[in-house]
């Protein structure tokens, strides 16, 4: 990873899933920013170029708050991530593939810092926890599906 997660932040989450696709699908599904809101429920708006790299600034709606992001990493079937910021706080967002046979294991890590995570460090740990297992919940799900 070009950024990796801040360890030392207040609120940091990681878990991971096996995903009943290929790779190259699931890193397709996860990098095409412009239809998160087709798979992703929280989501409701993404504003991405159409060159999706390293240094890619996009903006999006999640759970009633816009985000500004920026990618830090692309490399393709392998790790993505990208940095974001919102009021009050900012995150480092990671996840990596590892080809398993023709499924895929998916690994997200995140941390959030700033004021609001640091002041609400258990309320923030417990979304944040659920969120990215709603993630993977929700990427698997899209992942599969476009894999039939």
């Amino acid at each position: 990873m070009n950024i990796p997660i801040n360890e030392n932040a207040p609120v940091v989450s990681r878990n991971q899933m096996e995903i009943a696709a290929p790779v190259d699908t699931v890193w397709q599904v996860l990098t095409d920013i412009k239809k998160w809101p087709q798979w992703q429920k929280a989501v409701s708006e993404t504003i991405v170029p159409e060159k999706v790299e390293e240094g890619t600034e996009f903006h999006w709606k999640a759970d009633g708050l816009s985000f500004t992001s920026k990618i830090h990493t692309v490399n393709p079937h392998r790790a993505f991530g990208w940095t974001g910021k919102t009021i009050g706080a900012s995150a480092i967002h990671n996840w990596k593939f590892v080809k398993k046979d023709d499924h895929a294991l998916v690994i997200v890590e995140e941390s959030l810092q700033g004021v609001f995570p640091r002041l609400f460090k258990n309320f923030f740990q417990k979304n944040l926890n659920q969120g990215v297992l709603t993630n993977l919940e929700e990427l698997k799900a899209a992942s599969e599906k476009a894999a039939r």
